[in-house]
């Protein structure tokens, strides 16, 4: 089996929907599936929509249909106000996160930028829109609102009887008073009575909700009059009706009396005050003095009245006043006193979280939704829980073990992003990242408590400046188990290979704590794509039963954007991306697609989960498709190819013929796809890869066939494919089947299972012919001889010579050797490779030699249709692997060949080494294999193809009486005399020496030639000299010497020389010799012809590689030297001679003639 994969995934990217709204709003920012009633629904995040004048962000609503278009509804949400609160929603960013509840199809939309007005502040404490699974808001969720300072109740009794003068002057006051106020929800409220005889309301506290509408009321109120002052009726009826009428719970309760007389209705004062002090009500008195002035009355009476009213300290709430004008005076004083109250809620937070932007990140859990506060404690941040039974918020001081003071100023930002794990306790944790923790970032898993306090399990740190790791997070149970298997943590601006690529770190959960498992690879290019800036944990995607991921990368190609998918596998998840989705690929013109991603519902009901996709003014829908395996069999009746026995013709020729069935069953992964069908189209391929193929389909008479079917879900399709096989030299290995398959539409519909086989391999194999059990018994048997003659062989053919002559020419060795005649240059082996048993199938001749050889040949003889094929092995060049018959050596088969072998020029040995053995794929029995072998291994000699000749400049010489020396410089005459060798053989010559004698006095000691000079014109050539060259007499003796003719090595003293010879091929040495002959001792020595003979003699040194065809050969110089006047006949003599002889020749002519 050898299987292909298919590489492509079941996430649809040819027909996507896309979603269009509002690019300036950012539409598509945040992105989330809903469900109403089974009735499907996008909720769309647009952080920048504008609600009338204020860019509030909003959220849309946008049904899922089969339409092109999807119109998208605006909720509103940016319209809903806190009551109770002066908010400022301008840019508050509704939308930009999101976070649904599956259990109720509820969902969350934060404005982590909404604030609050307290005082002359605004908070950023950020505020949530709760909205139910109906698109209808349903509460606010805001943990970190605090009720401002300024949360006061301020009820003013002005004293309106006719003592009051100028009216216009307490009017003024009151005004003056109102603006220093900061009115409005959340704030304060102004209620105004005046009292004299009786008491009236003038406004009541939540008539007016802005500094403006009260200022415009107070300026109507006119004096009442009356003749008495009832001012303890005044309090009574403030703290009894006043506050009652539009006063709020919690808020701080402040009276300001202002009155320019004793009252008439003094014993009740007590009771009125003590009644105050038990509803908390702080009072402020100011006394007007201008009556008692103007009348010159002692006013300590009234002063001692009014600081009764006023709550203790009276240096902090007692003010009096020259008369009316003066009030104006004390305004400032006033105001700065009532707001320096200390707020009434003693559970309140201290300052921390009004700047908190709770919201930025949210996460719903069982009990309760998690909310990220990046702004919280001064930007390190914090995370808030807000239950059904109530908020919890850590204090500062729970996160100091990780986020210590000393980086308090570092602007942590935890909160960036929350979720939670499941432990394997099935215990709940949560998690949040602090990007911006000591600049690398940090995340932390910890548990929250009621308490206000909050426990880390264990915090994980970035590893580079910038990265902003943490910044998003995601948790993924993959094989369903309920407990947290991979935690991702995204570092978006990561920065790599000079780029902002941005990196997912990966952890898996080990004994409760999370271990670093590596990251995940994108796409490798040298781009900004941010990826991790998005991670979403979505449900099975491919319909393995594994939960798998998608992760964004919104500036990947130029801004345009893409995801990623990973698959879950196990307990892991697979770190190499299954498929990248570009917005390229989807539609023009999507810009920062994969800023947000959501998955958890079908929308489409075909029982997959699907994909949302936020983009840059576009919300993009990508469906899953339904993915489908192919199981496919292939099996061949009969199961092997029988080529011994031809059943049927095709074509005109003898054929094996078979069937092959070929089986396809689809099998869907998931359930809702149990009645499906899937089309389907293969092709089959018999024997793929050889050119000429060996097996034909009938129905096509060629090696492949074409078809297409439709395969019901769970139902097995079969195919007869009949097929012939013509006969093959190759038997051995088997005809392989090939079916490749893919679906007809792979554009729409199933999708192939990612991984899973879309091609089969299967082999039918030939039957071998060999015994029942088809185990094949071959019996190899080889031999081999050489060409190359011993040395008796050799002396007998070569030498000519008789047997008691070669048997002694061969014992002159002290091993067996074999010659090399000098004309060879090639060796031959004779052999002979025989099967006497079953077939050997892949029979094998292996051929290994010594380097001083070259293959050259392999011939087979006898005409044989055997063919043995051999290959030079590249690593070993001394070896050939030769196959023998492939693909098998018949049994009872024989096959003689010849193996030529050439020497090498480059390399001389004095052995030769041919080892051959043969071997097959079929096993041989053991006791068998010991003939399977020919080893050749010969000690050698070579005959050595030297030329040998001499030359000399003097060959003869005659002595006179009158010869003389001074023409020879008083020594004799000058000779010069040349040995030359030359290698005229293939093989260079070594362990040669030639020897040089020159007789250079007479054994009497007279000196007969002086040499001056011995020269070898070879390099590096070693002589060495022996002999005496110069002690000799200086004066002759006499000697005679005409008994000795002829001086040499064996009858004078001589000079030897022995040089080594080293002659490559085709090389030669030339050894000269120079000087003179001996005139003194020539002259004085008695002789009448005499030779002086110096010889050279090769000789083989001891274990020389090389022999000669002569025996010692060598040559000589000869000098001839005479004295012929020393030798002359006197004259009376010869004329003796000459009559004797007459006179002999006359008598022999006598006798003669008488006879």
């Amino acid at each position: 089996l050898s299987p292909g994969f298919s590489e492509t995934f079941n996430i649809d990217t040819k027909s996507p929907k896309i979603i269009a709204g509002s690019k300036e709003a950012y539409f598509g920012y945040t992105v989330q599936q809903h469900d109403i009633g089974g009735k499907k629904w996008l909720v769309v995040g647009a952080p920048y929509e504008t609600n009338g004048q204020q860019k509030t962000g909003d959220v849309y609503k946008c049904p899922v249909t089969s339409d092109t278009h999807s119109n998208c509804t605006k909720l509103n949400l940016g319209r809903v106000t806190l009551s109770n609160v002066s908010e400022r929603k301008d840019n508050m960013r509704l939308g930009l996160s999101l976070a649904t509840n599956p259990k109720d199809n509820s969902f969350l939309a934060c404005s982590p930028l909404w604030s609050h007005e307290c005082g002359s502040s605004y908070y950023t404490t950020g505020m949530c829109s709760r909205v139910n699974s109906n698109f209808r808001f349903s509460k606010t969720v805001a943990p970190a609102l605090q009720r401002c300072q300024t949360y006061m109740d301020i009820i003013i009794v002005l004293d309106g009887s006719n003592s009051i003068y100028p009216w216009v002057e307490v009017q003024h006051f009151l005004i003056n008073i109102l603006k220093k106020f900061y009115i409005g929800p959340g704030q304060i409220q102004v209620g105004v009575v005046q009292y004299g005889e009786d008491v009236v309301h003038e406004f009541h506290l939540n008539d007016y909700r802005s500094v403006k509408d009260v200022v415009a009321a107070a300026s109507h109120i006119e004096q009442r009059g009356g003749t008495e002052t009832r001012t303890a009726y005044g309090i009574e009826f403030a703290r009894s009706e006043a506050f009652q009428k539009g006063g709020r719970k919690g808020a701080k309760r402040v009276m300001i009396v202002i009155t320019d007389g004793e009252s008439h209705d003094s014993p009740d004062l007590e009771k009125v005050i003590e009644d105050s002090e038990k509803d908390n009500v702080t009072r402020y008195a100011v006394a007007v003095l201008g009556y008692y002035n103007r009348r010159g009355i002692n006013p300590e009476a009234f002063l001692n009245e009014i600081k009764f009213i006023a709550s203790d300290p009276d240096d902090k709430h007692f003010f009096n006043v020259t008369d009316e004008a003066a009030l104006k005076d004390i305004v400032d004083a006033l105001g700065e006193r009532i707001f320096s109250l200390e707020g009434t809620n003693k559970n309140e937070i201290s300052f921390g979280l009004e700047m908190s932007q709770t919201g930025f990140s949210s996460h719903v859990v069982e009990d309760g939704i998690l909310l990220g506060a990046v702004g919280a404690y001064d930007w390190n941040g914090a995370v808030l829980k807000e239950t059904s039974s109530g908020k919890v918020i850590p204090l500062r001081e729970s996160y100091l073990q990780e986020f210590p003071e000393e980086l308090k100023n570092h602007g942590a930002y935890l909160g960036y992003t929350v979720s939670s794990v499941i432990s394997t306790k099935h215990e709940r944790i949560y998690v949040a990242g602090a990007p911006r923790f000591n600049h690398t970032g940090k995340v932390i898993i910890f548990s929250m408590h009621n308490s206000r306090n909050l426990t880390i399990h264990q915090a994980l740190k970035g590893e580079q400046i910038g990265s902003y790791y943490g910044s998003e997070i995601s948790s993924l149970d993959i094989n369903g188990d309920g407990v947290t298997d991979v935690l991702l943590v995204g570092a978006p601006m990561y920065f790599s290979e000079g780029r902002e690529r941005g990196k997912v770190y990966v952890y898996t959960l080990q004994e409760n704590r999370f271990v670093s498992s590596g990251a995940l690879v994108d796409l490798q290019s040298y781009q900004n794509s941010r990826f991790g800036s998005c991670i979403a944990a979505v449900p099975d995607l491919n319909q393995d039963s594994y939960n798998d991921l998608v992760v964004g990368a919104p500036l990947e190609d130029e801004h345009q954007g893409a995801i990623y998918i990973f698959l879950g596998f196990e307990e892991t998840i697979l770190k190499k991306y299954k498929q990248r989705i570009a917005a390229a690929d989807l539609a023009p013109g999507l810009m920062y697609f994969g800023c947000s991603i959501h998955g958890q519902l079908d929308l489409n009901e075909d029982g997959l989960v699907d994909l949302a996709v936020g983009s840059l003014g576009n919300a993009v829908l990508l469906w899953s498709r339904s993915v489908v395996r192919i199981n496919t069999t292939i099996r061949f009746e009969p199961s092997k190819i029988n080529i011994f026995t031809k059943d049927c013709k095709r074509n005109g020729k003898e054929a094996t013929c078979m069937t092959a069935f070929v089986c396809f069953t689809a099998v869907f992964l998931s359930a809702h796809f149990q009645t499906a069908s899937v089309a389907l189209r293969f092709n089959v391929t018999a024997d793929e890869r050889r050119y000429t193929p060996r097996a034909y389909l009938d129905q096509s008479g060629e090696r492949q066939l074409q078809k297409g079917l439709v395969l019901p879900a769970g139902q097995e399709h079969c195919h007869t494919l009949p097929f012939h096989v013509l006969d093959t030299a190759d038997y051995v290995k088997p005809v392989t089947f090939s079916i490749d398959y893919a679906l007809e539409q792979p554009e729409r519909g199933p999708q192939l299972d990612a991984g899973w086989p879309t091609s089969l391999r299967v082999s039918v194999p030939f039957w071998n012919g060999c015994n029942e059990d088809e185990h094949c018994i071959p019996d190899l048997v080889l031999e081999a001889r050489s060409d190359v003659p011993s040395a008796t062989e050799f002396c007998r053919r070569a030498l000519r010579g008789a047997p008691p002559r070669c048997s002694a020419f061969s014992r002159a060795f002290d091993t067996p050797v074999f010659i090399i005649e000098s004309g060879r240059r090639r060796a031959a082996v004779e052999a002979a490779l025989e099967n006497r048993g079953e077939n050997a199938y892949s029979a094998v001749l292996n051929i290994s030699f010594s380097r001083n050889l070259q293959f050259a040949s392999l011939v087979t003889k006898d005409d044989t249709d055997i063919n043995i094929d051999c290959m030079t092995e590249d690593k070993n060049p001394n070896k050939k692997v030769c196959n023998v018959s492939y693909p098998f050596f018949r049994a009872k088969a024989k096959v003689a060949f010849r193996l030529d072998f050439e020497f090498s020029k480059s390399i001389f040995l004095q052995n030769m080494e041919i080892y051959l053995s043969a071997s097959s794929d079929s096993e041989e029995k053991e006791s068998t294999k010991e003939d399977n072998v020919a080893h050749l291994n010969f000690h050698l000699k070579y005959e050595a193809d030297l030329l040998f000749t001499r030359a000399s400049s003097l060959d003869y010489y005659e002595i006179r009486s009158n010869s003389s020396l001074e023409r020879y410089d008083s020594i004799g005459p000058p000779f010069h005399g040349t040995f030359k060798l030359q290698n005229l053989g293939f093989f260079p010559v070594e362990g040669v020496t030639i020897r040089l004698t020159i007789p250079v006095a007479t054994r009497a000691g007279n000196r007969l030639l002086l040499l001056t000079e011995f020269l070898v014109d070879q390099e590096n050539t070693t002589c060495n000299i022996w002999g005496n060259t110069t002690d000799y007499r200086r004066t002759p003796t006499e000697e005679d010497l005409t008994h000795t003719p002829h001086l040499n090595h064996s009858n004078s003293d001589i000079i030897s020389i022995d040089c080594d010879v080293k002659l490559a091929s085709n090389e030669e040495m030339n050894l000269h010799l120079r000087g003179n002959l001996w005139m003194k001792s020539l002259k004085a020595l008695k002789f009448r012809a005499l030779k002086l003979s110096t010889t050279a003699l090769l000789q083989r040194r001891f274990g020389s590689p090389f022999i000669f065809r002569e025996e010692d050969p060598s040559r000589q110089i000869t000098f001839e030297i005479s004295k012929p006047e020393e030798w002359q006949i006197p004259f009376w003599i010869i004329v003796g001679s000459t009559l004797g002889g007459l006179l002999l020749l006359a008598l022999l002519v006598l006798v003669l003639w008488k006879v």
